[in-house]
């Protein structure tokens, strides 16, 4: 994604949360108001709802503003990590708010306290409050899968949560109207339920991202039979996923041909990751790691004894076959590293007069006090072709 898009994706989801505040900040003292004026909890309730969705409105300003920048020298990754932050924070503040009105609910509700009739005012005002709510409920999930934004759509879901307790308040202030006042601490308790759940639900996504949770396992499937689809590879594994701020990260082991250049085996992986990012569009970083063998349960490499790299290599053969003519006609000497040995392909003059695979073995048997050795090969190259590769 580009600078530009970036920005732009940044601008919309600060327009949408400002509008989103507005809105919060009007309803929430109108609810208040009209709420201590006509008796309501379950009003009152809704009201401190939209207050609590007004603070977390500017968590979220926020939380867009710094987590959206690029990487840094202290941020390689960038700092998607924020909104994860942020939204676990959203999550906490709505089970505080969650416990403070059911608790006062029930106190109400036992108590036996009455309620009189809330009168057209205000349940026309709930209305109104009511189908606010839910357009900017829309309005924002929009926006928020538009820019690829959990933390957005986690707001956005806030904005629900209170649609849906303004819906259970209208219900009980039309019952207070016809007489039934206790269904007014009833809705508010179902108020802090529903603001409860929202609240548990935030916080649980929010955790799993930032313990580095994987994607669903069928989505790994699919990543690992995109992968394997590309031709050249041979197989895929120990694939990883994880997730921040709503983009995912990738790191996967293809294995190619044993033999086939540097080159090409790290442009098959180029192609891997193409291919992934086309089908998976929340990719943002892929890293791949080229095996020539299915090494899948060996272990982390690094922690295990290594083989000889050339220099050591080319000093231990030089020291057993310096005197054999194949050594002496030597144009190149390919090393791979497969089956924990070394195997070595050599390529030489067609002026040596004798069958490959007698000097195969003659070289072989020269260094059999190589425990690292593994199979040889002769390779001969004409000598127009020697020429012209010198």
């Amino acid at each position: 994604m580009t600078q530009t898009i970036k920005q732009q994706h940044s601008q919309e989801a600060k327009r949408i949360t400002y509008i989103g505040a507005w809105l919060d900040g009007i309803l929430s003292v109108v609810k208040v108001a009209v709420g201590f004026l006509v008796g309501s909890a379950a009003l009152i309730a809704d009201g401190i709802h939209s207050l609590s969705d007004l603070v977390t409105d500017g968590f979220v300003l926020a939380a867009i503003h710094y987590g959206r920048q690029e990487p840094d020298i202290d941020h390689h990754y960038g700092h998607g990590r924020i909104e994860t932050l942020t939204t676990l924070l959203l999550g906490s503040v709505l089970i505080f708010v969650a416990g403070g009105i059911a608790w006062s609910s029930l106190d109400r509700l036992f108590s036996g306290t009455e309620v009189g009739a809330p009168g057209i005012v205000a349940i026309v005002i709930t209305v109104i409050a009511l189908l606010s709510k839910e357009w900017i409920f829309r309005y924002t999930m929009r926006v928020a899968k538009r820019v690829k934004s959990k933390l957005l759509e986690a707001n956005a879901w806030h904005s629900r949560s209170d649609a849906l307790s303004t819906a259970v308040v209208l219900v009980a202030l039309i019952g207070a109207q016809f007489g039934f006042g206790w269904l007014d601490a009833v809705a508010a308790i179902i108020v802090g339920l529903l603001v409860g759940k929202v609240g548990w639900d935030l916080l649980w996504e929010s955790a799993r991202e930032l313990v580095d949770t994987a994607l669903p396992v069928d989505v790994q499937h699919q990543m690992h039979d995109v992968a394997c689809g590309v031709p050249g590879v041979d197989s895929v594994h120990d694939l990883r996923t994880r997730q921040s701020a709503g983009w995912v990260m990738v790191d996967l082991h293809v294995v190619v041909g044993p033999k086939i250049t540097v080159s090409e085996a790290h442009e098959i992986g180029n192609e891997v990751s193409r291919r992934l990012r086309h089908e998976f569009p929340a990719l943002t970083d892929v890293i791949f790691h080229i095996d020539p063998e299915d090494d899948a349960g060996a272990g982390d490499p690094s922690r295990l004894p290594g083989l000889p790299l050339r220099p050591e290599v080319e000093a231990a053969l030089d020291e057993r076959w310096s005197k054999h003519p194949v050594w002496r006609t030597l144009n190149d000497l390919q090393l791979h590293y497969l089956d924990d040995k070394v195997s070595v392909s050599l390529i030489i003059d067609d002026a040596v007069n004798q069958p490959p695979q007698c000097l195969a073995s003659q070289l072989k048997g020269l260094a059999y006090d190589i425990e690292w050795l593994g199979h040889v090969e002769i390779l001969f190259i004409t000598r127009a072709a020697s020429n012209a590769m010198h």
